[in-house]
């Protein structure tokens, strides 16, 4: 998958980043990057004397001879650099770097405000919802749309995919539209890159939903035959996506705030910031560490061709018609338009009456024989 040009700098330090984890399958890595093994180890290579992170901080990782002032100029340069980020961030990131001797975050945020640093909204308290995580990457990603925006003229929909252990942002994508064959070519790429999840998550709207009764499309339909177990929020409950919530308030907060006037200066943006979001900014939520310290690529690779759909020689096979239902025990059944076409299988529960209909691993609906 050829890469954009603009986008070469970040994608090879991402590279580099994940080849040299423990436990990193570098030789997957340069199929996923689109890459010869040649090519990646060279950058691998030059990556320990710095050429390929090439504007990362040259600064040494121990100077006994740094003084007070030297590290109250490092902090503001910092927070020039990164004007969303607060004390506790700015102080980790500088330790990160190989600062010794940094004063605590609060005489940090006190450098901030004598210096006018601060934006007083910065003060305001956000309602911390009750943290859920799975325990490994891959196992959930969360998906979802930040509000749209202009561009110039045209409308923007960044689509976001984060991964819910470890937060890394697994798609950052200016969109010019909330389409399913748009987010299926986004999602393409990035399954392509990271493997698969085990289980997505995203609300009820398109084009992922079209209600919280109808929560299947045919987005839906095709990750289900990828072996992607799929979920949707609670209406109304926003915090069921509450990590995908955080994200996109921290890129209105780092990114947003300035207006931009052409969708590739803004993809540029977004894929400068991804790199610092995963592997630079600490993430209080997982002990200031950036997400990059803990994800690791998905061992399920993408398919190039969706796999044949096979049930169980005790399952009731119907085909979904054009209209989204089925025909059994001389009824029609509903079972929704995004699986027309399609095979479901029907399996008899504890109920009499009761079946649960299943489209390859995933129950998406169920028929009650007593109802007729």
């Amino acid at each position: 998958m050829p890469w954009q040009e603009a986008s070469t700098m970040s994608l090879r330090r991402e590279f580099v980043m994940l080849a040299t984890a423990e436990g990193a399958n570098r030789a997957a890595l340069c199929r996923r990057f689109g890459v010869s093994r040649k090519t990646g180890y060279k950058w691998l290579e030059r990556a320990v004397s710095g050429a390929v992170l090439g504007d990362q901080s040259r600064r040494p990782h121990a100077s006994p001879e740094r003084t007070e002032d030297a590290i109250e100029r490092a902090i503001l340069e910092l927070r020039d650099a990164n004007p969303a980020w607060g004390a506790r961030k700015l102080r980790q990131r500088l330790e990160d770097l190989g600062w010794r001797g940094l004063p605590a975050p609060s005489t940090v945020q006190a450098i901030l405000a004598r210096h006018g640093r601060l934006d007083p909204t910065e003060s305001s308290k956000h309602t911390a919802w009750q943290r859920f995580e799975h325990e490994a990457p891959n196992v959930l990603w969360q998906m979802d749309f930040k509000g749209h925006f202009t561009v110039g003229s045209a409308p923007c929909h960044p689509l976001t995919v984060l991964d819910d252990h470890s937060r890394y942002s697994l798609c950052l994508q200016a969109c010019t539209d909330q389409r399913g064959t748009t987010v299926q070519a986004r999602l393409t790429s990035t399954f392509r890159r990271y493997g698969l999840p085990q289980r997505m998550a995203m609300d009820n709207g398109p084009p992922w939903g079209d209600s919280p009764d109808h929560p299947y499309t045919p987005l839906v339909a095709w990750l289900i035959r990828l072996g992607v177990r799929v979920s949707h929020s609670r209406p109304y409950h926003p915090q069921t996506l509450g990590k995908e919530e955080r994200f996109h308030r921290t890129l209105k907060a780092e990114v947003l705030r300035q207006p931009f006037f052409d969708f590739d200066a803004l993809q540029r943006r977004f894929d400068r910031w991804r790199y610092t979001y995963n592997f630079e900014r600490p993430h209080q939520s997982i002990g200031m560490q950036p997400p990059a310290a803990r994800y690791t690529p998905s061992t399920r690779c993408m398919p190039e061709e969706l796999p044949p759909i096979e049930y169980a020689p005790t399952d009731i096979v119907r085909r979904v018609q054009d209209k989204g239902y089925i025909c059994y025990r001389g009824q029609r059944w509903t079972i929704g338009k995004a699986f027309a076409g399609y095979h479901v299988a029907l399996r008899s529960t504890k109920t009499d009456g009761l079946f649960e209909v299943f489209f390859c691993h995933q129950k998406v609906n169920q028929i009650n024989l007593a109802t007729v």
